[in-house]
């Protein structure tokens, strides 16, 4: 990591890492739909991020950004529950998209607070 890297974005690399590796097994009929929206909603977060690094008006990509964890959440969630994610992976992803949420939540809270 270098120091111009921020914590959450090295995070959501790894959350990002692990998406796509689940992803990538889940049964052919899925992959059209589920397997590939997970992977492209978490790579549209990765360029958020990048955009929210650099940009003024970051509150508005922050908040873009935790609407797009929760369908994250969703599509994992309704993976489980269809049995193409074991239990325990559930578990672990919803772990990585609660601590990146925690971080991002710290941001917006920050920017907020920056608007007054």
């Amino acid at each position: 990591m270098s120091e111009e890297e921020l914590p959450i974005f090295v995070k959501w690399l790894e959350s990002l890492s692990w998406i796509i590796q689940t992803a990538e097994k889940f049964p052919k009929r899925v992959r059209g739909t589920i397997t590939d929206r997970l992977i492209n909603i978490a790579l549209d977060i990765i360029e958020d991020f990048i955009e929210g690094r650099y940009s003024r008006g970051k509150i508005d990509i922050l908040r873009r950004i935790n609407l797009k964890l929760e369908k994250i959440r969703v599509l994992l969630r309704i993976a489980h529950e269809q049995k193409i994610l074991p239990h325990q992976q559930y578990k672990h992803g919803a772990y990585l998209i609660n601590e990146t949420g925690k971080m991002l939540g710290g941001w917006i809270k920050q920017q907020e607070a920056g608007r007054t």
